[in-house]
């Protein structure tokens, strides 16, 4: 059985300022979700379920809708309110065959090709979880601040992950300006993307999740808090898939031209074609 890929798109994109979801940064202006698509589909995933907010969603379904073949198997989700990326995997459940494995992806980082290849062989070939690790200094775009997830790996599995923000380069190397320790981050460290293989057995744990979340302390209710939380009472194994992938992803209005001159590196080197969905 085929996998199927959930790509969160109902992010607001406060610090965008528009939808990035749709950022041109292909060679001929195809957007983010487009180059994710494509290499999801190219990579053996079956279909692809896209969550989306009520407000944008409809000019993202239009787009979709124009742009990619028709042949694909393609579903849309709404997350109602924007209360994290737990509620927003589980408003794509009814799309999904609660007995096959499923994997998750932003919708504004661009993780490359390969990439998917090794995540749909592990959920076809494995019973296990995995996350997709990627090194630090591969997982960042320009200098200004963002958050990434900083993973402790042992022989092969992850055994925590803790959320770091404020992460950017530094001429001294690669600095977390949270107020939490330590202070400087090696540029090999392995952090996590936001890319995750799930099994079945993650769906009672997600609303088990929802369910037992206070919003009221924190609005959102997010998957690298959830698993790092689950990794120390739940038997349930995520293996780490590392990889020296670069991904590149449109956090800030500045990051736009850096993607794309990335891109077009990838086109060039022969590491992505140039057209989506060939």
């Amino acid at each position: 059985m085929k996998p199927t890929l959930v790509i969160l798109a109902a992010g607001r994109a406060r610090r965008y300022g528009g939808l990035k979801q749709l950022a041109p940064i292909g060679v001929h202006g195809e957007a983010v979700i487009d180059l994710l698509a494509s290499d999801a589909f190219t990579a053996g995933f079956e279909r692809v379920v896209i969550v989306v907010n009520p407000e944008t969603g409809p000019q993202i379904e239009e787009h979709v809708r124009r742009h990619w073949p028709l042949d694909r198997m393609i579903s849309f989700a709404v997350q109602e309110e924007p209360r994290g990326t737990v509620p927003a995997v589980l408003a794509a459940e009814r799309f999904i065959d609660p007995a096959a494995p499923f994997a998750i992806s932003n919708a504004d980082d661009l993780y490359g090709p390969q990439v998917f290849v090794q995540l749909a062989n592990h959920l076809a070939t494995k019973d296990t979880c995995c996350l997709i690790g990627f090194q630090l200094d591969r997982a960042l775009v320009g200098d200004l601040p963002v958050s990434r997830g900083v993973c402790h790996v042992v022989n092969g599995h992850l055994t925590d992950i803790w959320e770091r923000r404020l992460v950017h380069a530094t001429p001294d190397g690669f600095v977390s300006d949270d107020g939490e320790s330590p202070v400087f981050l090696d540029a090999e460290t392995t952090v996590s993307m936001n890319l995750w293989g799930f099994q079945p057995a993650m769906w009672s744990l997600l609303h088990q999740e929802l369910s037992t979340h206070d919003f009221a302390d924190k609005p959102e209710s997010l998957l690298s808090e959830m698993v790092g939380r689950i990794l120390h009472h739940v038997p349930l194994r995520f293996d780490v898939l590392k990889t020296e992938s670069r991904c590149v992803g449109v956090t800030h209005a500045h990051d736009l031209a850096l993607v794309q001159a990335d891109v077009r590196l990838q086109v060039s080197l022969g590491e992505r074609p140039e057209h989506v969905f060939r």
